[in-house]
């Protein structure tokens, strides 16, 4: 700030009061009048000097800059700026939270020292910042992200193609960057993996070509294109470990043994007791998990409906119940139990395990179970009135309650049946016998009943993070192609997930991760003028945020060398 002496032509002399600063956003130096004071001849007649008197008047106005007091007269439009294509008046600061995660878990050096040595010319965490804020706060494809990218205070002097490319670099590294978060959580937050949680989904294309990875499966939401597998373990704090990727048509168990060796080999996380549910429960991966070096344990669910018939007599049978209450009831016994193992060679060999059973029966579940075999009927009525309007994949679900379906193995249509079909009694009242039932297998033959139902519960919070995963992170359906693509798209939505779990575990889970990502999506700010931004929305999310982090998410108004310093901050490792 200083004063300014413009001479006329006339001879005279102008005097004003200029702040000087530099524009960024058109790299170029402006200036703003703060006061125009007249002419000096004029001043001279008031003050004995006016030089000296502005002078003074100019190091107050310094001091109240100083003490961060705002211009209140600001121009809120500038044309000039408007009519600039390439800039953005409008940006995120929310992020700052993220940032503060993200390098705390330090995958900006993990990213730095791998492409060190490299020959990419591109920034791989800069564009990895760029795609998991994205993610987090406005999900898109990488096109709309890349276009998008100025909402941030960071680098964008990249290329769309430089996005690509770097999704190539990221899928090279996938496995090696999960083991590294992995050591990084454990150094900063601690990780529980007395239990461990495992649990597959799929995510669908924007597509229907398929290839040797990308294929039609059984999706979870019923939807006819290809999908990809995803195996996902998680810590018993809900925080991810690792996932892996299948082809479509892989079946959900096959997934489990590739996943379960990897976290064993590469992650150093002791002896574990895996938790699954009845999609996991083979003699493969349970003869897999108690044969490895720290004999591992495991608490399995059982498809009642799928059991033999000693086991649902077990079930069925009153005798041995515990009741808490009238609407829910356990019981539990140890036995051995023959499993099929499959040999190196093929060979299927037979093999006895000592296990723990747990049978409980619930009221609630055996409403749910009712309520949905409701709507299963109705479909198996209209099956066997109208047969032909049926496939095998439109009659899932409700063919099993009736009798004599047979379908065409080449088209899946229903073959004219050779009598008129019917619904099958004695099977829906053997399913209605069994509502509500669950049975737990375990090889923890020591703990509570009690205690191994609450490990089973616990599946919820896997469940629940695909749920983020397809919701809130918006990862499917997906527009990439490529394999590497694939890959690190997932990643990206893997590190973006992981990083919102400890965000969320950070606020001792107050908040739920949909609520946290809406609020620091909303913390944006507006370029008014002269490098200053008005922030506009403020709530008490943002507060607790702010005091769990020791981020100020309250000013009303910044400067940008302001709100850098705070990112700064965030990007200094603060083990919290």
């Amino acid at each position: 700030m200083h004063l300014r002496k413009t001479k006329t032509a006339k001879g005279r002399i102008y005097l004003a009061i200029v702040d000087s600063y530099y524009d960024k956003q058109r790299k170029m130096s402006r200036s703003k009048t703060v006061e125009s004071l007249g002419y000096l001849d004029e001043l001279e007649k008031i003050y004995a000097d006016p030089i000296a008197h502005f002078q003074k008047r100019i190091d107050e106005l310094k001091e109240e800059k100083n003490l961060r007091q705002a211009p209140i007269n600001f121009t809120f439009y500038d044309s000039d700026r408007l009519c600039t294509d390439d800039t953005s008046l409008r940006k995120n600061f929310g992020y700052a939270a993220l940032s503060q995660i993200y390098h705390e878990l330090e995958i900006d050096k993990f990213l730095i020292h791998r492409q060190r040595h490299s020959k990419e010319q591109f920034d791989a965490n800069t564009i990895m910042k760029m795609l998991v804020y994205s993610r987090l706060l406005s999900p898109a494809s990488k096109k709309s992200s890349f276009d998008n990218r100025e909402q941030f205070f960071e680098k964008t002097d990249y290329s769309l193609d430089d996005v690509y490319r770097c999704l190539s670099f990221l899928a090279r590294h996938k496995d090696n960057l999960q083991v590294w978060l992995n050591h990084k959580i454990k150094e900063n937050y601690g990780r529980d993996t007395s239990l461990i949680y495992y649990d597959v989904t799929n995510y669908y294309f924007e597509s229907d070509d398929q290839n040797d990875f990308l294929r039609k499966g059984i999706s979870k939401e019923h939807r006819p294109n290809p999908i990809v597998q995803m195996g996902l373990f998680m810590d018993n704090n809900g925080i991810p470990i690792t996932y892996e990727l299948f082809a479509g048509n892989t079946n959900d168990c096959l997934t489990y043994r590739p996943n379960f060796g990897r976290i064993k080999k590469e992650f150093d996380l002791g002896r574990v007791i895996s938790v699954a549910d009845k999609g996991m429960t083979t003699g493969d991966n349970i003869w897999y998990t108690i044969n490895t070096p720290t004999k591992d344990g495991y608490v399995f669910s059982m498809s009642v409906r799928g059991a033999d018939k000693e086991m649902k007599k077990y079930v069925l049978d009153e005798e041995g119940y515990t009741w808490l209450g009238t609407e829910y009831k356990r019981k539990s016994r140890k036995c051995p139990r023959t499993i099929q193992v499959t040999s190196q060679t093929g060979r299927k060999l037979k093999k006895t395990v000592d296990e723990k059973q747990v049978v409980f029966w619930s009221e609630k579940y055996a409403r749910r179970a009712r309520a949905d075999r409701s709507a299963a009927l109705a479909k198996a009525a209209d099956l066997a009135k109208n047969p032909g309007s049926y496939t095998r994949a439109t009659s899932y679900g409700a063919a099993k309650y009736v009798k004599k379906v047979d379908y065409d193995k080449d088209t899946g249509e229903i073959l004219t049946a050779s009598s008129v079909l019917e619904i099958d009694e004695a099977k829906l009242r053997e399913e209605e016998a069994l509502d509500g039932y669950y049975v737990l297998i375990t090889s923890e033959m020591d703990e509570t009943d009690d205690k191994i139902i609450d490990m089973y519960r616990g599946l919820w919070r896997i469940e629940e993070s695909f749920k983020v995963t397809k919701s809130e992170l918006e990862a499917r359906p997906v527009y990439v192609w490529t394999r590497d693509h694939i890959e690190a798209h997932f990643l990206t939505c893997f590190v973006a997930l992981t990083i919102a779990r400890i965000l969320e575990t950070r606020l001792e889970r107050k908040y739920s991760i949909g609520k946290l990502l809406e609020s620091l999506s909303k913390a944006d700010c507006t370029l008014i003028q002269q490098n200053y931004y008005l922030f506009d929305y403020y709530d008490g999310v943002l507060k607790d945020i702010g005091k769990a982090l020791d981020i100020d998410f309250s000013k009303r108004i910044r400067t940008l060398g302001e709100i850098k310093k705070v990112l700064a901050g965030t990007k200094s490792k603060n083990t919290p």
